[in-house]
């Protein structure tokens, strides 16, 4: 099972990557960021798709939000890494619980994870997913959804609480008593209007920063527990 990262204690030379011909700056420090990050290595080294895994699996930690048994919908889900996270601590390979990943982007097959390719900000993407559930309720909605940067801040955080919105808008349909949510905002966290609904919808709201994170990354996590129920 996947957990939080730690260093083993031997030192590791940086790499340092040259700036190629026709390679934008940016592109380059992308790549040595990349060759020089212990949680791209720790998730190809434990077979994880993304360095996510490890903010979803540092948050669970913390927090215990995902149980055997449990039915997870992962929103925005490729390549997968927040999947086979929920999958594994739900059991859900085991038939104990279910996670039901969602994105515009195919999935490449996840044990015990169910694919659904899904625009989740279109109007009837929260029935989709009601289908797939077949009656059940979700005891958890994950977001790890970021609109792509275009490098003004404030444009790039409404973008994302929208995609948070949407994701929320699902929440509330499917999601039992006493269910969870959690979804990617930036900096500043989530907007006032998105926090006074999440209030109003679950008994406990707050933000978490998980140390997986970069330093350097604008992004937190809003996390609302307690779902009411019934508030549509």
């Amino acid at each position: 099972m996947v957990k939080s990262s730690k260093g083993s204690g031997t030192r590791k030379l940086a790499v340092k990557v040259k700036t190629a011909k026709g390679r934008k700056i940016a592109s380059t420090r992308w790549l040595q960021r990349q060759l020089n990050d212990p949680y791209v290595a720790a998730a190809k080294r434990e077979g994880y798709r993304s360095r996510a895994a490890f903010k979803l699996a540092e948050i669970d930690d913390k927090h215990r939000l995902l149980k055997p048994g449990m039915i997870v919908v992962d929103l925005g889900a490729a390549p997968g890494g927040w999947s086979q996270v929920a999958a594994e601590r739900v059991k859900a390979a085991e038939g104990k619980g279910r996670v039901i990943a969602a994105d515009l982007s195919a999935i490449e097959p996840i044990p015990g994870v169910e694919a659904l390719a899904l625009d989740i900000t279109h109007a009837e993407a929260g029935e989709t997913i009601r289908k797939a559930l077949d009656s059940e309720m979700a005891g958890a909605v994950l977001s790890d959804m970021a609109a792509p940067s275009i490098g003004h801040r404030q444009t790039d955080h409404l973008r994302v609480v929208a995609l948070a919105e949407a994701a929320l808008e699902i929440a509330e349909d499917v999601l039992k008593p006493g269910g969870v949510y959690l979804a990617k905002v930036l900096q500043g966290g989530a907007s006032g209007e998105l926090l006074a609904r999440l209030k109003q919808s679950f008994a406990k709201v707050q933000h978490v920063k998980p140390k997986s994170s970069r330093a350097d990354s604008a992004e937190v996590y809003v996390l609302a527990t307690g779902f009411r129920g019934g508030s549509r």
